[in-house]
């Protein structure tokens, strides 16, 4: 039998935890937040205050939860994003190049500045 190679997801299209990004499709388009998780497997970003669902949870006093229905973000699709870019403020794709101690770094295609890694 031939040896599968096995596909490793990519970093999920220059989104970092912690990046500031708009939500450009879907019931919530327009609203910025920061990035909570990424799953590159899903190719899914959790982001702060954007793709809120309700969630109906049981009391565990083990815990110290306290029940009822919640609110909390759910995961949504990577390609529905666009990063922020800091210094120009506005939203953007991101490129890659190498800086002078060789390693990635992402800057911004409308300014060029960069993004940090």
């Amino acid at each position: 039998m031939p040896i599968r190679k096995r596909e490793t997801p990519s970093t999920a299209a220059g989104i970092k935890r912690g990046d500031q990004v708009r939500v450009i499709t879907g019931r919530d388009r327009g609203k910025t937040g920061r990035v909570l998780a990424v799953n590159p497997g899903t190719r899914s970003v959790t982001v702060e205050h954007a793709g809120m669902i309700k969630r109906h949870t049981r009391p565990n006093p083990q815990k110290n939860v306290k029940g009822g229905i919640l609110e909390r973000e759910s995961p949504l699709r990577l390609d529905k994003l666009q990063v922020v870019c800091p210094s120009c403020g506005e939203a953007t794709r991101t490129g890659s190049h190498r800086n002078e101690e060789g390693s990635a770094a992402r800057f911004c295609r409308k300014c060029n500045s960069d993004l940090g890694s």
